[in-house]
C-alpha cells in the first residue's frame, strides 16, 4: 500500500500533542504579558517625566501633582516586567525540551521494526543527523516563530489602542501598519532564506557522512591512497557550508536593517501625528511622550522574527523529514508468530530479500527446530548462514512463506558496545539486573577478573564503540550481556570469529557451559563453532541442501569438512554431496 506523506496540520498537531498544553499556552501568554508590560513601562516613564517635568513649573501645581502612584505603577511593571520575563524562559524552554525529549523517543519507537539494525548501519550519517540536527531544528517552530508572532501581534494592538484612545483612526492605521509591514519583512526574509538554508542542511549532512568517514576508513583510504582526495571532499563542503551561512548572516543583517528603517519611519510618522494633536489640543506633552515611546517599543517584537525567518527554511525541512515518522503510526511487526510448545522454530517455504536486491537471499526454506537443541547453519561466506538468523529472529520479515520462532537474543558477529559504563552495557540486556548477576554474568563469560582489575570496576567508562577493551575482552562483554538475557533462544553468528585461537576457545568453552536450557542456532564455518552442535544444517545461496544429525555419516562427513578457514571449494564438495 503507497505510504502518503503527513500534511503539515497532522505534524504540528502531533508535536502540540507531545506537551501539555498549559505550557504552550502559558509560554506564549507570559512572552506576550513580558512584551506588554515592557511597552507599559517605556510608555508611562515617558508620560510620568514629561508630567512631572510640566508639573514643576508652576508651584501650584507641582504641590497637587501625584508623584507616587505614577511611581508605584513604574515599579510594579518593572517587577512584573523581570518576573514575566523569567517565568517565559523557564515555561517556554520547559514545553520545546519536553517536545523534543518525547520526539527522539517517538523515532527511537519508529526505527525498532524489523530492518531497522541493517538500514541504521547502511546509513549511519543520515539517521544521526535526523536524530540531532533535524530535531534540534524544531526547536524555532515555537521559540522563534510561534511565541514572537504572538507577541508582536500583542505588541501591535497595545500600541493601536493606547494611540486609538487619543485619535481611533490613528491607532487603527498605527495598528494595521506593524502588523503588514512587520510580518511582511519576515515573510520576505524567509523565502529567500529557504534555498541557502536548504543548501546548508544538506551540506551539513554530507559534511557529517564525510567526517565518519574518513575518521573510520582512514587507514584504507591511506593505503589506497586518497586520504588527500576525501580531505578535499571534506574542505570543499565545509567551504559549501560557510557559503551558505555567509549568506544567511547577509540577509539577517538585511532584515535587521530594514526593521530599523520601519521603527524609524513608524516613530517619525507617529510623532508628526502626536504634533498634530498636540497643536489641535486633542493631548497634551504628556500623552505625545507616551505615544511616541509605545510606538518605538512596538516594532521590537517584529525584530525577533528575524531569527526564525531565516531559519524557517530548515526547519521545514526538518518537518518534511521527520513527519512519516512522527505521524503515522508504526506498524506493528507480525512476521515472526510464536511456534508451538515443545518447538523453537518453525520455517514453511519461507523465502526472503534484502531491501533493494533483486535476489533471494533465501528460497522455500522449510525445517523445524525442538526447543532446547543445539544447531550450527554452516555454509560458505555469503550462503544465507546471517540471512537465516535474521529471519528467525524477526530482523528480515519472510516476502513468503511462514515464521514461528521463540523469543531470541542474538549475538551479531558485530560487538556492540556503547560509550557508557560496564554496568550500563550490562543493563541493556536486563535492566532490573543486580549487582550479584551482573558480577555472576561476567564470571560465566570468563570476564569478572578483568573487571576486577579496572580501578573502577563496574562503573568503568568504555569509550565509543567499546574502546578501551581488547577484541576478546569486548566480545566476552558481549557474551556477558548475551547471558543476561532472559530469552529461550540464543542466535549466534560466528560468535568466536576474529579471535585467536586460545581466546576463541574460551569464549566457546563459556558458551558451552551455559547453554544448558537453551536453544542455541549457530551460524558459522568454523570447524570448532559447529562441533559440539546436535544437527547440522547446510546452505548454500539461499536454499537449505542438508540436514545432518549427530550421530550420522553425514554429520561426520559435514564436520570433517569444515576446517578454521572453510575454504570455498571445500564448500562446494559438501553441497555436492547432498
Amino acid at each position: 500500500m503507497k505510504r502518503t506523506r503527513p500534511s503539515l496540520g497532522a505534524m504540528l498537531a502531533a508535536l502540540a500533542a507531545m506537551a501539555p498544553r498549559r505550557l504552550w499556552l502559558g509560554g506564549m501568554a507570559l512572552a506576550c504579558l513580558t512584551v506588554l508590560m515592557g511597552m507599559a513601562l517605556l510608555g508611562l516613564s515617558g508620560w510620568f517625566i514629561a508630567a512631572t517635568g510640566l508639573a514643576g513649573l508652576v508651584p501650584a501645581t507641582a504641590l497637587v501633582f501625584d508623584v507616587f502612584m505614577p511611581s508605584a505603577g513604574i515599579r510594579l511593571l518593572a517587577l512584573g516586567r523581570t518576573a514575566a520575563r523569567y517565568g517565559e524562559r523557564l515555561v517556554t524552554h520547559d514545553a520545546t525540551l519536553a517536545v523534543l525529549a518525547a520526539l527522539r523517543e517517538r523515532l527511537f519507537r519508529s526505527w525498532a521494526p524489523a530492518g531497522a539494525a541493517s538500514q541504521l548501519r547502511l546509513r549511519p550519517a543520515r539517521w544521526l543527523q535526523r536524530l540531532t540536527g533535524d530535531v534540534d531544528a524544531l526547536d524555532s517552530l515555537y521559540l522563534r516563530l510561534a511565541v514572537p508572532l504572538v507577541s508582536a501581534c500583542g505588541a501591535a494592538l497595545l500600541a493601536a489602542v493606547v494611540l486609538g484612545a487619543m485619535h481611533w483612526q490613528l491607532g487603527l492605521l498605527l495598528g494595521l501598519w506593524l502588523l503588514l509591514v512587520g510580518t511582511a519583512i519576515a515573510v520576505v526574509l524567509a523565502r529567500r532564506a529557504r534555498r541557502p538554508a536548504l543548501r546548508r542542511a544538506a551540506a551539513l549532512e554530507r559534511l557529517r557522512s564525510q567526517a565518519v568517514d574518513l575518521v573510520a576508513g582512514q587507514t584504507d583510504l591511506l593505503m589506497a591512497g586518497r586520504l588527500p582526495a576525501q580531505c578535499a571532499r571534506l574542505a570543499a563542503t565545509e567551504a559549501c557550508v560557510a557559503q551558505a551561512d555567509r549568506q544567511l548572516n547577509r540577509l539577517e543583517a538585511h532584515a535587521t536593517a530594514a526593521y530599523g528603517v520601519v521603527s524609524t519611519l513608524t516613530l517619525v510618522g507617529v510623532l508628526l501625528a502626536v504634533g498634530w494633536l498636540a497643536e489641535q489640543g486633542v493631548i497634551g506633552a504628556p500623552g505625545a511622550a507616551l505615544a511616541l515611546l509605545v510606538a518605538l517599543a512596538a516594532m521590537e517584537p517584529f525584530a525577533a522574527l528575524r531569527r526564525g525567518a531565516v531559519e524557517a527554511g530548515r526547519t521545514w525541512l526538518s518537518i518534511q523529514r521527520l513527519a512519516p515518522q512522527v505521524v503515522q503510526a508504526p506498524v506493528a511487526d507480525t512476521a515472526v508468530h510464536l511456534p508451538p510448545p515443545g518447538v523453537a522454530a518453525v520455517l514453511e517455504q519461507v523465502s526472503a530479500r534484502h531491501q533493494g536486491s533483486p535476489r533471494w537471499a533465501l528460497e522455500a526454506v522449510s525445517l523445524q527446530i525442538p526447543a532446547g537443541t543445539q544447531v550450527a547453519v554452516v555454509g560458505a561466506s555469503g550462503a544465507g548462514k546471517s540471512t537465516l538468523l535474521s529471519v528467525i529472529a524477526g530482523e528480515l520479515p519472510a516476502t513468503q512463506g511462514h515464521v514461528a520462532a521463540q523469543p531470541g537474543t542474538w549475538l551479531t558477529q558485530r560487538t556492540e558496545l556503547f560509550q557508557d559504563s560496564l554496568r550500563d552495557n550490562l543493563l541493556l540486556a536486563c535492566p532490573g539486573a543486580s549487582d550479584e548477576r551482573l558480577w555472576q554474568a561476567l564470571e560465566d563469560a570468563g570476564l569478572a577478573s578483568d573487571v576486577r582489575a579496572m580501578p573502577q570496576g563496574l562503573e568503568s567508562r568504555l569509550g565509543e564503540g567499546g574502546l578501551g577493551l581488547s577484541g576478546g575482552q569486548a566480545r566476552r562483554l558481549a557474551l556477558a550481556r548475551l547471558l543476561l538475557h532472559p530469552a529461550p533462544c540464543w542466535l549466534l553468528d560466528e560468535p568466536s570469529e576474529g579471535l585467536d585461537a586460545a581466546t576463541a576457545r574460551d569464549v566457546l568453552a563459556c558458551l558451552q557451559r551455559q547453554m544448558k536450557g537453551h536453544t542455541v542456532i549457530v551460524a558459522t564455518h568454523l570447524r570448532r563453532e559447529a562441533e559440539s552442535a546436535d544437527r547440522l544444517l547446510w546452505v548454500e545461496g539461499g536454499r537449505l541442501l542438508g540436514d545432518a544429525r549427530r550421530g550420522t555419516a553425514d554429520f561426520d562427513k559435514l564436520l570433517a569438512r569444515l576446517r578454521d578457514d572453510a575454504a570455498t571449494p571445500a564448500a562446494h564438495a559438501m553441497a555436492k554431496g547432498f
